[in-house]
């Protein structure tokens, strides 16, 4: 029963300088996954297929990785390293399909964010992310170990759930986009997931760069068979490639945020990696859509659905500081 028990670290994180720090981290991250959300839905717009943009989006950040996997002897290492963890059952072949769920929230943001927007896109993303954390910790699958489910910390995906509701209350009036506003919350449950996996296989890495390089190199492969499924079906995109380069970065802006996430969620687990992006992705969802051009500004509606969102991402965080 020892392995139930939880850790002294969990009972007051507010100490924990790093702690807070890796929180924080989250929280810089979170607003990346908002930033990737409103670049790789505009793109999907130019290029009029989801799927193509998140197989660009995906694609850019494996050369950059690539490049980088050439020219660092340790992240080359650190990707034997992973190879020999497979090789003595230290780590599991499903926990390197994190890429799998990063590239299906890639391939949501190009499919929905033109319809639902980058604010009603995140907090649905929230919604998903927030509730998969909670039993992602519970079942101890990252590598910081079990994590006991509280009345504190299962209230807050409850709010995020209700928060969700009020957002899209004004901002989904037909079936097919409530249909759309499923993705983005089956891509924060998955998001949850991707980031315990993701750091099981940074710490069979010892490095942050290996542990990326596989996520994006198991993403991609995968948007591409969904690129090849999607040209079959709906033939050659009409849309042209868009000669802004701002438009390219969402590779970029996902190395840097898996990346993050893979570096800390040992340190704060994932519930608090999970809230602190929140608060992240949904600060940085309502700028973009009002300082986007173009876009439709937030809704009241949306802008309590946001509030709310932030006061269930801060009852966790105060319980446990408190503890």
């Amino acid at each position: 029963m020892a392995a139930l028990t939880p850790r002294p670290a969990d009972a007051a994180p507010g100490r924990d300088p790093l702690k807070v720090l890796g929180v924080a981290l989250a929280v810089v991250a979170g607003f990346g996954v908002a930033l990737q959300s409103r670049v790789n839905g505009t793109l999907a717009d130019h290029l009029g297929n989801g799927f193509l943009a998140a197989f660009v989006s995906f694609g850019s950040g494996l050369v950059w990785l690539t490049l980088a996997m050439l020219v660092s002897r340790r992240a080359r290492a650190g990707l034997t390293g992973v190879v020999t963890a497979l090789r003595e059952g230290r780590l599991r072949w499903w926990q390197c399909l994190g890429g799998l769920a990063g590239g299906f929230l890639v391939a949501t943001q190009g499919l929905t964010v033109g319809t639902l927007g980058v604010a009603v896109f995140i907090v649905a993303i929230v919604a998903g992310q927030s509730v998969s954390s909670l039993l992602v910790d519970r079942f101890g699958l990252a590598p910081g170990g079990i994590r006991l489910v509280t009345f504190p910390r299962a209230v807050g995906p409850a709010l995020t759930v209700v928060a969700v509701a009020i957002a899209m209350s004004a901002g989904i009036g037909s079936a097919g986009a409530l249909a759309l506003a499923v993705l983005p919350l089956l891509a924060g449950a998955g998001s949850a997931w991707q980031q315990a996996v993701n750091g099981r296989v940074r710490a069979a890495s010892g490095g942050v760069v290996a542990a990326t390089f596989v996520n994006f190199l198991v993403g991609t492969a995968a948007l591409a068979v969904a690129l090849g499924i999607s040209l079959l079906v709906q033939g050659t995109p009409t849309g042209a490639f868009p000669t802004n380069p701002l438009l390219y970065t969402g590779g970029l802006i996902g190395i840097a945020f898996i990346a993050m996430s893979a570096a800390i969620v040992h340190r704060v687990g994932v519930l608090l990696l999970g809230l602190g992006m929140i608060a992240g992705q949904v600060v940085g969802a309502l700028v973009l859509d009002v300082v986007s051009p173009g876009a439709t500004p937030p809704s009241t509606a949306t802008y309590v659905g946001a509030a709310l969102t932030l006061v269930a991402v801060a009852i966790p965080a105060v319980f446990d500081r408190r503890r």
